[in-house]
C-alpha cells in the first residue's frame, strides 16, 4: 500500500471514530408533538374547567400543604427541561387519596395523590411518574382524541343552551371525547397503549434533562406491576404498551452517562410527612363526592382552585384603564348550570329562548351587550359564568361577512368590556348554522 493511499485510510477511520464518538454522545432530544385540530387555548380553557370539577369531587390538599409545595417545586424543575416553544403553563396539585395515581389535564392541571409520594422509594421514582403525566401534556394526547367536529361542538355547547338546546352537557360530552370522564369514580383519563409509549419515551428525556436517571420511571412501572391483587388505578389508565421496561431502557442506552441526582432528603422529609395526612380511599372518595362532602372540605381547608394568571375580567360597558377585577366568591356548581326549562325573551330585533333560571339584562346605551346568566354567575359588573349578546347594523344597508361582522364585535369587546382576542376567529357550526369563534381575555 502506497503512502497516499494510507493517509486517505488514516483519514477515513479518523472520520468513522470521530461520527462513532459523535453518535455516542448525543443527548437525548424532545420529539415534535404535533399540531391537533383543538387549539392550545382552547386546551387550556376545557383543562381548567375539568380542574375545577376535581376541586369539586376529591379532596385536594391547600397550596400551603408542605406535600404541595414539594410537589410544586419538584415540578417546576421538571417544567424547565421542556422547550419553551412547546411548554404549558404546568400547575401543580395534591390528592388527600391512598390509591397510587397521578394526572395531568389539557393545558397543565396536574394532580398528584398523596399515595404516589408514599409508594415511590426515592425522588427520581416521583419525578418519573410527574415527567410520565407531564408527557401526556406536551404529546397533546387528550386533545388528539377529540376531533375539529367535537371540538366546535362543544365551543358551540353554551350558544345552544341558550338557543334551546343542550343544558350543559356539550361540555361533558366533548370531555369524554377527550379521554376525561366525571361521575361516581371522581375522575378518569383513558390513554391508548401509543399514547403510553410515547409518554414513557418523552418521560424519560425530561427526567434525564433535570439530572435524574431515566431507569427510575422503569422501576416504578416494574413496581406497580408486581404488586398482587387488584392493579392500581395508575395502571388502569395507563395500559401497558408491551415490553415498557425493556423499550425505555432502549430508549436511553446510547445517552451520554452522567452523574444523576442521588438521595434527597427534602423527598425523604416529605414522604415522611405525607405518611402522617389523612387520605381517603377511592370508594370513600366517590361516596363524599356524591354528597358534595369535597368541595365543602376543601374551602374550609382553604383548598381552592386558583389557575395561575387566572383572574376575573370586568364586563362593564366602560372600564377604568388598570381598574381591579371584581372579586367573584366560588359558587356551586348547581346555582349557575342551566336548566331545562327554557322561555323566551325579546332581545333587541330577536325572540331568543333561555333557560328560566338566567335573567336577561338588558343594555343601558348602544354599544354595551346585552346579558343572559344566572344571579350567582354575576358580581357587581363581572360576568364569571352567562352569555353576552351583541350585533352589528351594516351602514347604507349594505351586506356584510361573517367575518366582517365578528371583526366589528370583538372591536366593541375590545373597547367596551376591557378584553381582547388570543387568536383569530375559526369556523364552526352552530345548530346548522355557519358561525364564528374566538377566544378573548
Amino acid at each position: 500500500m502506497d503512502r497516499a493511499c494510507r493517509e486517505r485510510l488514516a483519514r477515513i477511520v479518523v472520520l468513522c471514530l470521530a461520527a462513532q464518538a459523535l453518535a455516542q454522545t448525543a443527548g437525548p432530544v424532545f420529539p415534535d408533538p404535533g399540531r391537533p385540530s383543538m387549539s392550545r387555548d382552547e386546551q387550556r380553557s376545557l383543562g381548567l374547567q375539568a380542574a375545577a370539577q376535581v376541586y369539586k369531587q376529591m379532596p385536594v390538599l391547600p397550596d400551603s400543604s408542605p406535600e404541595t409545595q414539594y410537589i410544586r417545586q419538584l415540578g417546576e424543575k421538571l417544567v424547565a427541561t421542556i422547550p419553551p416553544q412547546h411548554s404549558w403553563p404546568f400547575e401543580f396539585h395534591v390528592v388527600a387519596q391512598k390509591e397510587i395515581n397521578a394526572f395531568a389535564l389539557p393545558g397543565g392541571p396536574m394532580f398528584v395523590n398523596i399515595g404516589t409520594i408514599t409508594a415511590a422509594d426515592n425522588e427520581a421514582e416521583l419525578a418519573g411518574v410527574m415527567a410520565h403525566e407531564m408527557s401526556h401534556v406536551y404529546m397533546q394526547h387528550s386533545a388528539k382524541q377529540a376531533g375539529k367536529e367535537q371540538t366546535t361542538g362543544m365551543l358551540a355547547g353554551l350558544a345552544a343552551a341558550v338557543l334551546g338546546g343542550a343544558t350543559g352537557s356539550g361540555m361533558a360530552g366533548q370531555l369524554g371525547q377527550m379521554g376525561i370522564q366525571f361521575g361516581a369514580q371522581s375522575l378518569m383519563l383513558k390513554y391508548s397503549r401509543t399514547d403510553e409509549s410515547q409518554a414513557d419515551a418523552v418521560g424519560a428525556v425530561i427526567l434525564y434533562q433535570a439530572g435524574y436517571n431515566p431507569q427510575a420511571l422503569a422501576d416504578f412501572f416494574k413496581k406497580l406491576e408486581s404488586q398482587g391483587g387488584q392493579p392500581p388505578q395508575f395502571l388502569s389508565d395507563h395500559p401497558n404498551p408491551g415490553n415498557r421496561e425493556l423499550a425505555i431502557q432502549k430508549e436511553i442506552r446510547e445517552w451520554p452517562p452522567k452523574d444523576f441526582i442521588g438521595d434527597s432528603p427534602a423527598f425523604a422529609k416529605v414522604r415522611h410527612q405525607a405518611m402522617g395526612v389523612k387520605a381517603y380511599n377511592a370508594q370513600e372518595i366517590a361516596q363524599g363526592a356524591k354528597s358534595g362532602q369535597w368541595a365543602s372540605l376543601n374551602q374550609k381547608n382553604g383548598a381552592t382552585f386558583n389557575p395561575g394568571g387566572a383572574a376575573a375580567h370586568p364586563v362593564s360597558a366602560s372600564p377604568t384603564a388598570g381598574a381591579a377585577s371584581p372579586h367573584i366568591s366560588p359558587v356551586p356548581l348547581q346555582s349557575v348550570l342551566p336548566t331545562r326549562r327554557m322561555v323566551a325573551a325579546d332581545i333587541g330585533p330577536v325572540r331568543m329562548n333561555h333557560p328560566d333560571n338566567w335573567q336577561v339584562a338588558m343594555p343601558q346605551q348602544q354599544g354595551q351587550f346585552a346579558t343572559i346568566a344566572p344571579q350567582a354567575g354575576i358580581s357587581g359588573d363581572g360576568v364569571g359564568y352567562g352569555v353576552l349578546l351583541n350585533g352589528v347594523a351594516p351602514s347604507n344597508g349594505g351586506r356584510m361577512s361573517i367575518d366582517d361582522v365578528t371583526g366589528q364585535i370583538v372591536q366593541s369587546m375590545e373597547k367596551h368590556n376591557g378584553v381582547h382576542p388570543l387568536g383569530n376567529a375559526q369556523a364552526i357550526t352552530v345548530s346548522g348554522i355557519q358561525a364564528r369563534s374566538v377566544m378573548l381575555q
